[in-house]
C-alpha cells in the first residue's frame, strides 16, 4: 500500500450542514475516504448534529477528538471541515490547540453565507414562510439520522434556528470576534498560516460561467441547484460555489479558491459525478501529501 497519505496526525473529516457519515448505501464524503486509505492515511469521518451552531457541534467534535486519540494513541488530530464544518474545526482548534495539529475549510463560509443572509430576509423565523422552511429541515435532518444510525435512545440535538444563525454574516462575525485564528486581516486575502502551534488551510470553488465553459455533467443534479441559490449572492456575485463566497471562504494559507466545482461537488457528492476537469478526490489526496510533508 502506498503511503504518500500516511500523515503524522489521523485526518478527521467534519460535514457541514445536514451532514451524514453514511446515510444507507451513500457515503457523504464519496470516494474521498477510500482514496485517503489507499495512500496510507488513517482517516475518520465524524457525525454531529446535523442541524444546530457551530459552537454545539464544535463541542461534539471536542469529546470525538478526544476519542480518537485515545483509539489510536496519536496526541492530536489534522482536522478538515466542510461548509459549517470548517467553523466547528476552527472552534475546535481554539478551545483545544493541543489536540489539533491542522485545520483545513473546505468552502467553509468563514465570513458567512449570502444564501444564508438572503433566507433570513426572505424567510425570517416568525414568518410563515420561515416555519415551514424550519419543519422540512428539522424533519429532513432527523431522517438523516435515522438513515445513518437507525432508531437511537441518544439522536444528536437539532436546532434549526441556531444552524441558520450560525451561518449569516452577522452570526459568523460573532463567532469570528471570538475564535479569529487563521482569519485573514484584509478581505480576500491570507490569514496566518499558523497560530497557537495549529496550521491553517483553506480551498474552495465557483461556478464557471456558462454551461459549456463548466464541462457540465448530465447527471449532475447539485450544479443546477447551486446555480439557483447564486442568484442570492450581491457582494460575491459571479464569485460562489452557490452557497458560500470566493472570498468569504479564505482561512490561513488558501490552496486555491476558483477550483471549477459547486459547494457539493467539492466533497463529490452527486456520487461523484462532477464537471470536466474538476477533480475533488485530488484535492484531497493532495492535500494529505502537503500535510505530511509539513510533518503533521
Amino acid at each position: 500500500m502506498s503511503q504518500e497519505q500516511a500523515t503524522r496526525y489521523p485526518l478527521v473529516l467534519v460535514p457541514g450542514m445536514l451532514g451524514f457519515v453514511r446515510a444507507l448505501l451513500y457515503p457523504y464524503w464519496f470516494g474521498i475516504v477510500p482514496a485517503l486509505r489507499r495512500g496510507g492515511a488513517q482517516v475518520y469521518p465524524v457525525q454531529v448534529s446535523p442541524l444546530h451552531s457551530s459552537e454545539v457541534r464544535g463541542e461534539q467534535l471536542l469529546i470525538i477528538i478526544e476519542e480518537i486519540c485515545r483509539r489510536t494513541g496519536a496526541e492530536k488530530v489534522n482536522l478538515i471541515g466542510h461548509s459549517q464544518g470548517a467553523l466547528s474545526a476552527r472552534y475546535a482548534a481554539a478551545k483545544r490547540p493541543d489536540r489539533v495539529a491542522s485545520v483545513t475549510s473546505v468552502a467553509g463560509p468563514n465570513h458567512g453565507s449570502e444564501l444564508a443572509d438572503h433566507l433570513e430576509r426572505t424567510a425570517p423565523g416568525d414568518s410563515a414562510k420561515g416555519r415551514i422552511l424550519k419543519a422540512v429541515l428539522h424533519g429532513f435532518a432527523v431522517l438523516l439520522g435515522w438513515l445513518e444510525t437507525g432508531w437511537r435512545r441518544d439522536p444528536l440535538p437539532i436546532d434549526v434556528h441556531a444552524s441558520h444563525q450560525s451561518l449569516t454574516s452577522a452570526g459568523v462575525a460573532l463567532f469570528n470576534q471570538a475564535y479569529p485564528q487563521g482569519l485573514p486581516e484584509v478581505w480576500g486575502g491570507e490569514g496566518p498560516a499558523e497560530v497557537n502551534g495549529v496550521r491553517y488551510y483553506s480551498w474552495s470553488g465557483t461556478l464557471q460561467p456558462g454551461r459549456t465553459d463548466q464541462g457540465l455533467n448530465r447527471f449532475d443534479g447539485s450544479n443546477r441547484f447551486c446555480r439557483l441559490f447564486a442568484r442570492s449572492f450581491v457582494r460575491e456575485k459571479g464569485h460562489c460555489d452557490g452557497m458560500v463566497g470566493r472570498f468569504s471562504s479564505h482561512l490561513g494559507q488558501v490552496i486555491g479558491d476558483d477550483y471549477p466545482l459547486d459547494h457539493l461537488d467539492i466533497v463529490n457528492q452527486s456520487l461523484g459525478a462532477v464537471g470536466k476537469g474538476a477533480e475533488p478526490v485530488r484535492l484531497f489526496t493532495e492535500h494529505a501529501a502537503r500535510l505530511k510533508a509539513a510533518g503533521l
